[in-house]
């Protein structure tokens, strides 16, 4: 008994030792520490586990994977990673695609039956790249009626879908991310193959990779071992996040640490025969205008510290998850945790600053001098009408401020972001401001002033609107000195005054811009966020 012991002590220290070969003890010991606050008493937590060439040198897990049992966190857990998944469904498109069972170039009419005219406009590359201009699934789902905790599917999403009339903008010149997008990939790949999603992604995709406990889950209720419970952290403690998520190819696949950097190994060292599927996983597009898109076939490619990475997070119910890979560097970062205040993404950064040895910096710029006057004439808040986007800004001596993000002025009117990871810019011209983000179009903004809500304004848009699209009325009402829309799931919406004819609510009725004829009102436009200008006719 006691030589086996020894044995196995042997063999544990072997096994430790190989796994830090590359990494330092005061490396390792600094990653760990990232993560101590997670094995607090009766706390969630997650797994970590980075790779540097073909050795993984970090891999821990942290706090319970359910709270009710007391069952702690394993490097075998399994957890949902939400939107990580993304870029497994555009892996499998890229299979059919090079193994010509379709093009990702064809349109998407092709594919999926009972779409309006725009299914001709569309490509599956536009869906790839969140460029479709298609309306997003939880967005549009709110609007029609959905709570946080109604289940969701595949097929609910082909009916209300089917039932569009408009996209958010025309395909190609935007991006915006979409969940219908890969929602509908899975419907191509089951098409194509004649496969269900869930059997073809474990035979072609997970299997060949390695990842023997990776599935996706389209019955969320189904029981599965070695699975995390989710949790919503709260002032209070935490709150279990109930499941209704039961759709498919734009999350919902469950999956281990381990698995992960298994398939993250192949952006650098590819197992053969899939070199061309993970160089095309990276092929980035221009926008329409010609500008820069860093979303490429399920991930972001960007550069951290000035490397090359690609990349993707995910969120659903308390589910966070975080990958990351250096090809240039032949390091990956996988981060999965199960409460939702965990910040994997800011983690991540983190375990990368220690295994480069890099520190957040801010750029070294030459500042031009600005005078007060002009600083403090740009200060105020900034709508674009185009996008319901608002931004405020703020003036402390030569800079501005947009939320936590600091701009310095290179001239009297063009500031850049102070920050070295950070390339977005701003310029002002004509009492406006154009913002220049390091990926995707320009967004242009006027400076305006909130606008009174007027008894006769508020009596106008009062009635009741509805959307054939999806099937649902919204009935605005003034009581009381206040403008309220009603749903019959949502209950009352306050509804504030911006402009003449723009109304700001509460998600899902975030944006709310009314249409008049001759004076009269005859609908309202409604937006938020990933739905923009649903048309809703007045009624009455």
């Amino acid at each position: 008994m006691k030589l086996f012991s020894k044995l196995c002590c042997t063999l544990a220290l072997i096994i430790c030792t190989h796994s830090n070969a590359q990494l330092s003890e005061e490396k390792w010991a600094t990653i760990d520490s990232l993560f101590l606050e997670w094995n607090k008493p009766n706390h969630p937590g997650g797994a970590i586990a980075v790779m540097k060439g073909d050795e993984v040198v970090f891999s821990k897990a942290y706090g319970l994977a359910s709270m009710e049992y007391l069952v702690p966190n394993s490097t075998g857990t399994r957890f949902n990673v939400a939107s990580v998944s993304k870029q497994f469904s555009a892996l499998a498109i890229i299979k059919l695609h090079l193994a010509d069972k379709l093009s990702i170039d064809d349109t998407i009419d092709q594919y999926i039956d009972g779409l309006a005219p725009f299914g001709s406009k569309i490509t599956i590359r536009h869906m790839l790249h969140h460029t479709s201009g298609l309306r997003s699934l939880h967005a549009l789902f709110g609007l029609a009626g959905w709570r946080g905790d109604d289940t969701r599917t595949n097929a609910d999403l082909d009916r209300i879908m089917a039932k569009q009339a408009g996209l958010n903008f025309e395909p190609g010149s935007e991006y915006m991310y979409c969940n219908t997008g890969y929602m509908f990939l899975a419907n191509i790949i089951e098409k194509v193959t004649d496969t269900a999603f869930v059997d073809y992604m474990k035979e072609e995709v997970f299997i060949p990779l390695g990842m023997n406990n990776t599935y996706v889950e389209a019955n969320y209720d189904r029981i599965v071992p070695n699975n995390a419970t989710s949790y919503y952290q709260t002032l209070e403690g935490f709150n279990r996040a109930v499941e209704y998520w039961g759709y498919v190819g734009s999350g919902n696949m469950h999956t281990t640490t381990d698995d992960l950097l298994k398939y993250l190994k192949n952006y650098y060292d590819p197992i053969p025969g899939w070199k061309d599927a993970f160089h095309m996983m990276q092929t980035l597009d221009l926008l329409n205008d010609g500008s820069f898109n860093q979303y490429a076939f399920g991930v972001n490619v960007d550069t951290l510290f000035g490397k090359k990475r690609v990349g993707h997070g995910g969120s659903i119910g308390g589910f966070r998850a975080n990958i990351a890979v250096f090809p240039e560097d032949k390091t990956s970062i996988a981060i999965a945790t199960n409460f939702s205040t965990a910040g994997p993404a800011r983690k991540s950064n983190q375990i990368a600053a220690i295994l480069f040895d890099k520190q957040p910096s801010n750029k070294d710029l030459k500042v031009a001098k600005v005078s007060s006057n002009k600083m403090e004439s740009y200060a105020g808040t900034y709508w674009d009408d185009k996008t319901y986007t608002e931004r405020t800004l703020t003036i402390g001596g030569d800079t501005i401020y947009i939320g936590r993000n600091a701009y310095l002025p290179i001239r009297d009117d063009e500031f850049v972001a102070i920050a070295s990871d950070n390339d977005t810019k701003i310029k002002f011209e004509n009492g406006g401001m154009t913002l220049y983000p390091y990926s995707g179009k320009p967004m242009v903004f006027s400076k305006f002033e909130k606008e009174e809500l007027t008894e006769n304004l508020a009596k106008a848009y009062t009635g009741t609107y509805y959307s054939p699209e999806i099937e649902t009325a919204y009935t605005i009402h003034y009581e009381e000195g206040q403008l309220y829309a009603h749903h019959i799931r949502h209950g009352k919406i306050r509804l504030e005054q911006k402009k003449t004819d723009l109304l700001e609510g509460t998600y899902p009725v975030s944006y709310l811009k009314f249409k008049r004829e001759n004076g009269v009102i005859k609908g309202v436009w409604i937006s938020n966020g990933r739905v923009r200008n649903l048309w809703f006719a007045k009624t009455e």
